[in-house]
């Protein structure tokens, strides 16, 4: 990933947060967080599971697109918990050592 696309999660993220704390009817985001942590773990383990069949098919476009959405509901799960990108990358680099 370049640094622009890295740069962009964390945009992303900041819109998640907004949206999770202003919460407007026309917002997917806003609407989702409203149904509770369960549902959006839910939504996190379906796209698990569709990202893992579209890799086994070797669907490359698919993979990339089930990618995406899984780490956008990654994201708005995090920020559910009040957790960030940057927790989880502490995390890693705390196990890395």
């Amino acid at each position: 990933m370049t640094g622009t696309s890295i740069d962009f999660l964390l945009q992303l993220e900041d819109i998640i947060a907004d949206r999770v704390a202003n919460p407007s009817n026309d917002s997917y985001t806003a609407q989702l967080a409203a149904a509770g942590v369960k549902r959006i773990a839910q939504k996190v383990g379906e796209e698990a599971v569709e990202l893992a069949l579209a890799s086994v098919a070797g669907d490359r476009e698919e993979t990339l697109n089930e990618a995406a959405d899984l780490v956008y509901h990654l994201l708005v799960l995090l920020s559910k918990q009040d957790l960030r990108l940057s927790d989880v990358a502490a995390t890693l680099a705390a196990r890395h050592r």
